[in-house]
């Protein structure tokens, strides 16, 4: 845990999901409303409410500030790394659960999402706990009733907060189990799931939030949450990631089979001897954690909009793979040593020495930097062209308002200062230059050059202020 926050103060947080995750869940406690997510005062129907919940009890012990938004996937990715550990220690003894730990955390794609104020390391870790119960129904328990019910508790209360932390793709470990029953052909195991039972537990407590959200949404939470979000990202490449005709989306086929190179690295540099290794001899535990990898990979691969980090939940089950195959065919841990080491002070390196140096070059915390001095919570500002979450995220610790960008245009900017009250616009400065060569008297004005990551280009900014 202490690994994944350091330096999570140092750099700004990144458009656009992070300032959305964290916005969201300051507006959830202005509002004092734990069901309803909203951001910039409008519907966020994107993901349930499990990981603004998670923020909003950081934000009591920090504060409302970057390091309070992300340290919650700090402490997910703990809790993954001892779930794995516990885990592979079941699987065999402590060597193997303690290297499968380090694989994963040390892994580029979980160092990267378990510093950002996003959803996935809550949801891989559900997703963990409930392939471990899983794994623990099919082999460790079958004669044991009292176990099993523990087991089988754990697997679909583990699925339900799944569900709350990024929606459907939480219930895959059911499809995992389904295709180890299925592959393994032993007696009883479907009787051991007792899957009708167990899901309506699973929807019982996914029920709990979702019911009010429906009714006070009138179903848009979930028209939109599931019509547009998952359903529309399975068939249409949302946000410009992934494929726009059928040709493309034929070639993004192996994206992430060719991918996890970049995202497991650096022990995705072992895995064609895994898979060499795999192929000569395998046993039902290994085809347990295989049925897992290859429905995350499977699912994500036929769906139209390609994120890298979309297959982290498998993550967990290839790194348990790789440390017991590697401790099975007795290989010298000097490689894992010499390896874990090396990554984790480039990463703590660049966490703590390089991160800091990158703060100036994002618009929206410095432009907040330079002008903090000189707002005030009755303040309205809006945004020309420039309209990233980030501007909302810091600007609303100082500014109750909200900010307006959907009637902007470089028309309505000097109608808008011109207005009563003080009020603020930030606005490319080419724009700012035009429309104010010189700036009335009392008037303040704010620039900095950055870079735009969403957009992937240089941006231009100048804030200017009417402070009465």
């Amino acid at each position: 845990m202490l690994f994944h926050a350091a330096g999570t103060w140092s750099i700004p947080l990144i458009d656009r999901d992070e300032p959305r995750f964290a916005e969201a869940s300051r507006e959830m406690i202005e509002r004092g409303d734990y069901v309803i997510p909203y951001f910039n005062d409008e519907y966020r129907f994107d993901k349930p409410p499990l990981t603004y919940w998670a923020q909003i009890a950081s934000y009591k012990i920090f504060g409302q500030n970057d390091f309070a938004a992300r340290f919650p996937s700090a402490v997910a990715a703990g809790l993954i790394a001892l779930s794995i550990f516990a885990w592979g220690r079941r699987l065999a003894d402590e060597r193997i659960g303690l290297w499968a730990a380090i694989i994963f955390s040390l892994s580029l794609q979980t160092v990267i999402h378990a510093k950002a104020a996003v959803a996935d390391m809550w949801l891989v870790l559900f997703v963990t706990l409930a392939h471990w119960a899983g794994y623990e129904l099919i082999f460790a328990n079958s004669k044991r009733s009292t176990s099993n019910a523990f087991w089988w508790t754990i697997f679909y209360v583990s699925l339900a907060f799944a569900f709350l932390a990024k929606g459907p793709i939480g219930l895959v470990p059911i499809l995992t189990a389904v295709a180890a029953t299925f592959f393994l052909r032993e007696p009883g195991l479907t009787r051991r799931f007792k899957f009708l039972l167990g899901i309506a537990l699973m929807l019982a407590i996914v029920c709990l939030w979702g019911i009010p959200a429906l009714v006070r949404t009138h179903g848009e939470f979930f028209s939109v949450g599931i019509g547009r979000h998952v359903v529309g990202r399975s068939f249409t490449a949302m946000g410009g990631h992934g494929a726009r005709s059928f040709g493309i989306y034929l070639l993004l086929v192996p994206f992430y089979f060719v991918t996890v190179f970049f995202s497991f690295f650096p022990w995705s540099l072992k895995l064609p001897w895994l898979v060499k290794r795999l192929r000569a001899e395998r046993d039902k535990i290994d085809i347990y954690l295989l049925c897992g990898i290859a429905i995350v990979f499977g699912i994500f691969t036929f769906v139209t909009t390609k994120l890298l980090h979309y297959t982290l939940p498998a993550f967990p089950l290839l790194a348990l793979l790789l440390a017991r195959r590697w401790f099975a065919e007795k290989m010298p841990t000097a490689f894992l040593k010499r390896t874990a080491t090396t990554v984790a002070c480039v990463y703590l390196t660049l966490a703590l020495m390089v991160a800091p140096f990158t703060a100036s070059f994002f618009p929206s915390r410095e432009l907040f930097r330079q002008s903090r001095d000189y707002l005030k919570p009755e303040m309205k500002f809006a945004a020309l062209d420039y309209k990233e979450p980030s501007l909302v995220w810091y600007f609303r610790s100082r500014v109750r308002e909200f900010m307006r960008t959907w009637e902007m245009h470089p028309g309505a900017v000097q109608p808008f200062m011109e207005q009563t009250g003080p009020r603020f616009v930030v606005v490319p400065t080419d724009v700012a230059n035009k429309i104010y060569p010189r700036l009335p008297e009392g008037w303040k004005s704010f620039s900095t050059r950055g870079f735009n990551a969403v957009k992937g280009k240089r941006s231009d900014l100048t804030l200017i202020l009417k402070p009465e």
